[in-house]
């Protein structure tokens, strides 16, 4: 009998509990489904807006965007990191910053970078460094022998994909630095 009892007691208490949750998947269903409607209803917005827009708005809109991600860009790190990348007796001689933009809340810029050396063999150590650290992708572009003044040795032209390390404190005079001018002078450093 007291078998009897137990299982009857545990079969309404399961029972209350199908019913409610049962109750909780028909309230989460109703609020998705008005989430989405909502979603969609928005989209419609955004693309009656978008299609409003005249490709002169439309360009000040993506310029804007642009204006923001690159006010996310920190020289003080760039040269930070380029500086902890290269090795004694490579120098910079120029540097462009072409585009900054935001992924997955990273920063990522693509540079044009240039730098000096009389060893060959110091350049290619560094890209390899540089791949290896993660926070610089480089591909040598053009090598150019240096002559005259009595110098030796060659510029190295690289294209540079800079993704800046994750958790680095930024200083508070360097959250309102300069944004990078990818138009003009793009940046340029001697």
């Amino acid at each position: 009998m007291i078998v009897t009892v137990t299982s009857f007691v545990a079969l309404l208490l399961i029972a209350r509990s199908t019913v409610q949750t049962n109750a909780k998947i028909a309230t989460a269903q109703s609020d998705v489904s008005k989430l989405q409607r909502d979603i969609n209803g928005l989209n419609k917005r955004a693309d009656a807006i978008k299609t409003a827009m005249t490709p002169e708005q439309q360009s000040t809109l993506k310029s804007a965007h642009a204006l923001v991600n690159r006010k996310k860009f920190s020289w003080a790190l760039l040269f930070a990191d380029l500086e902890a990348s290269l090795p004694g007796g490579v120098r910079v001689s120029r540097i462009v910053v072409n585009g900054v933009r935001v992924q997955d809340d990273r920063t990522i810029a693509t540079l044009d970078l240039t730098v000096a050396s009389k060893n060959p063999t110091l350049i290619t150590q560094m890209i390899e460094d540089m791949e290896r650290q993660g926070t610089f992708h480089a591909e040598l572009r053009n090598q150019t022998l240096q002559r005259g003044r009595g110098e030796s040795g060659a510029e190295y032209e690289m294209n540079v994909r800079y993704v800046p390390r994750i958790g680095v404190p930024i200083a508070p005079s360097e959250r309102n630095s300069r944004p990078v001018d990818t138009a003009g002078d793009k940046g340029k450093t001697q």
